[in-house]
């Protein structure tokens, strides 16, 4: 006799079959699924199971369908039609199943989706494998529950074009908009049209940890209620080609003197070369010997040729001294605590810079602080 054999007594049977009670039949049947999914089964033990689930599925009682649905909702031990059975269940014992079987195909997950059921389409779009058709199915159709439960789940295979039907579909519900957003991976597509229709929080997020194209951080920026959200400067700082990012602001008028100084205050020195190159004409090759010439000639000559505004002069001035220091004293430019200390050693010196552009370095002084490394702040 086998170890399941074993398992299954005859009081069992007996408890399962012939006992009136419902609650004495639902706890011998968790009894007897739990043993029989833990139990190492032959192939004989198998079939023999299965034909037992089978009669379980067609109790009469809810309670004694449910006790199965839940113990053996995760199961490989359940054949694909007592899963299809209780999936056309009443919920309490379909949900368990629809949420979790490993029994269904795709084509059984999409005709539940496309029955109708608001909470099953939810199950279906919670599982811990969404497969790419069935993903399709519930964008097309699902209702706005399961659509936000099927964007929050990292482990749904979303297609870029289904993605793009969810925001068709409920671009103004701010759960389904934000469920979409945190999403792990995003294509750029999705990213670009997220941003127009998000909250602040979650276009900050996206612009933070998605890359988007110039062109669209260009244009937010010009409006003022995204102003602290989309900030150009933290954009570049995500820009494989600062270079074509500096043509693309110029192009769209956005590389202005007030840019550029707040690039510079905040230690984004590429961004200050590539604009100052863009702005005078020149290789950034040059621009950058020129800004960073010792003596008294080479900023103030790129300066004029990039038609900056003279009365500003002294505040780049001072940016590009305290970079150059920060940097003798042998501070990493690269890193973040280098940027904060940057801002904080500028700012310091109460440079001649427009209210606007230093009310906006005190507010970025301000966000999100960040603990100095020991090296730079010994540096200070």
């Amino acid at each position: 006799m086998t170890a399941y054999r074993a398992r299954l007594t005859e009081i069992d049977i007996h408890r399962l079959i012939k006992a009136p009670d419902e609650d004495e039949r639902a706890a011998a049947t968790h009894k007897l699924c739990r043993s029989m999914d833990r139990a190492e089964l032959s192939e004989a033990d198998r079939d023999a199971a299965q034909k037992i689930l089978r009669m379980l599925a067609q109790d009469a009682a809810e309670l004694v369908r449910r006790a199965m649905a839940v113990t053996l909702k995760a199961s490989d031990l359940l054949p694909r039609d007592v899963a299809r059975k209780l999936a056309a269940d009443v919920d309490s014992v379909a949900l368990p199943i629809i949420n979790f079987s490993p029994a269904f195909t795709d084509e059984d997950l999409i005709e539940i989706v496309r029955a109708g059921s608001a909470v099953r389409q939810v199950a279906v779009a919670g599982r811990p494998r969404v497969g790419r058709d069935v993903a399709d199915a519930v964008a097309e159709v699902g209702c706005e529950q399961a659509v936000r439960a099927l964007a929050a789940n990292d482990n749904a295979d979303v297609a870029e074009a289904a993605l793009g039907v969810c925001v068709d579909r409920f671009g103004a519900s701010p759960d389904v908009i934000a469920a979409i957003a945190y999403r792990q991976v995003l294509p750029l597509s999705v990213t670009e049209r997220l941003v127009e229709v998000a909250s602040d929080a979650v276009r900050e997020h996206l612009v933070t940890r998605h890359a988007v194209a110039p062109e669209v951080a260009i244009r937010l920026a010009g409006f003022a209620r995204e102003r602290a959200t989309v900030d150009l400067v933290d954009q570049a700082s995500g820009q494989a080609d600062l270079a074509q990012f500096a043509a693309t602001l110029n192009a769209r008028r956005a590389l202005t003197p007030s840019l550029l100084l707040r690039a510079l205050a905040r230690g984004q020195m590429g961004l200050f070369e590539h604009g100052m190159a863009e702005l005078a004409g020149t290789p950034v090759s040059r621009a950058s010997l020129m800004i960073h010439d010792a003596g008294p000639l080479g900023l103030k000559a790129i300066y004029d040729r990039a038609g900056l505004p003279p009365r500003l002069f002294q505040a780049f001035r001072a940016g590009v001294d305290t970079w150059r220091q920060l940097q003798a004293e042998g501070a990493d430019t690269s890193t973040d605590d280098f940027r904060r200390l940057m801002l904080e050693r500028f700012l310091t010196q109460r440079p001649n810079a427009p209210r606007e552009d230093l009310a906006y370095l005190m507010e970025r002084l301000d966000h999100d602080p960040l603990p100095a490394r020991a090296g730079v702040s010994a540096a200070a």
